[in-house]
């Protein structure tokens, strides 16, 4: 997979995109005068699973989309004009079923599609304006059930955790107090892997939460008594398996430095993966594509690139440092005609 086309693409909060066509050995940021502001602040990125040069972006000020790798973008006119976006999920063997996830400083609330992201509709899971912590809550983290595009988890940065069985019309909160329970309203990152037995996997800011009952009951790790640092930020599951599962968490929040874990066994042992370089901050966010598994993304809250070409063992840091970044991810493709350095911002 080294040698076949990729874009690699980094969110930030201020300059909107950036993206790497040739191994990250260059960088452009977008072109002014798009739909999508070239100092925009974007706070997640979703690859189109029925197109290997599309990509949705969820900003502050809406849904854009790109058919050119990122290079171009424009608004979908929709419910989600006026909300900040700060997750987007889709099952790739329904793409035409999409979920949105919004949030500060915005009312966080969960919308669907079912049209492959034209058009938007609210469901009834909608957050107080105000929340204690980080005054707005807002939407973290989607998971869909591998199983059943109908079935989501959602949490939400000191919100709680929620179920929906039926693609939104209904849902039913999970933590409560209590032992055997999610005892944290504060979710960041939740997984989903298939059975036998089906687990889910929910990480709280400071702890892991285990089930492998539908969420009946839960088994947690404390993360610092575990690991020695506290904060703990982003789960991702590797394309394609049932049992591993990639980790980040960090020192708090943007923090000054993290640890890469993974995990063979569902989330019950993990392994550091060590960074050639300590990081400056927290990890944000994990970029994974299911075009070569191994190939994963890294970015820390304060602008830190990571790659690792085999699964996470072993890593490099890219030369290029960012501004604060929200969400990497990948694709297997280039633009079909990339435009002249000279006009995107090298």
């Amino acid at each position: 997979m080294s040698n076949k086309p990729k874009t690699l693409l980094v969110a930030t909060d201020g300059q909107a995109v950036l993206r790497s066509h040739d191994e990250g050995n260059t960088w452009r940021r977008i072109k002014v005068d798009q739909d999508l502001e070239f100092d925009d602040c974007v706070r997640c990125l979703l690859p189109d699973p029925r197109n290997n040069q599309s990509v949705f972006a969820g900003a502050e000020t809406g849904l854009f989309r790109s058919d050119d790798c990122g290079a171009n973008w424009h608004r979908i006119p929709c419910e989600l004009d006026k909300y900040a976006i700060w997750k987007l999920a889709v099952n790739p063997e329904h793409p035409d079923i999409m979920y949105a996830g919004t949030g500060s400083p915005t009312r966080a609330a969960f919308f669907r599609s079912r049209n492959g992201g034209k058009s938007w509709e609210k469901t009834s899971l909608e957050m107080p304006p105000k929340c204690a912590g980080v005054s707005r809550p807002r939407m973290l983290t989607i998971a869909i059930d591998p199983d059943d595009v109908r079935d989501v988890w959602v949490g939400v940065e000191e919100g709680g955790l929620f179920r929906t069985r039926d693609g939104g019309d209904t849902w039913k909160r999970i933590d409560a107090n209590g032992p055997g329970s999610v005892r944290n309203s504060d979710v960041h990152s939740i997984a989903v892997l298939r059975g036998p037995p089906k687990t889910v996997v929910v990480m709280v800011v400071n702890a892991l939460y285990i089930s492998n009952d539908g969420g009946e009951t839960w088994s947690e790790t404390n993360v610092r008594e575990k690991f020695g640092i506290y904060y703990s930020r982003v789960l991702t599951p590797k394309p394609g398996s049932n049992q591993e599962l990639y980790m980040g968490i960090g020192d708090g929040t943007p923090g000054s430095t993290s640890l890469f874990l993974r995990s063979q066994d569902r989330g019950t042992t993990w392994v550091n993966a060590p960074f050639p370089v300590q990081p400056n901050s927290t990890i944000w966010a994990i970029g994974t594509n299911p075009s070569d598994p191994d190939l994963l993304l890294a970015g820390t809250k304060y602008g830190d690139l990571f790659r690792s070409n085999d699964g996470g063992y072993s890593w490099r840091k890219e030369w290029r440092e960012f501004p604060e970044i929200t969400d990497v991810t990948w694709l297997a493709a280039t633009p079909s005609n990339t435009e002249e350095p000279g006009h995107a911002h090298p």
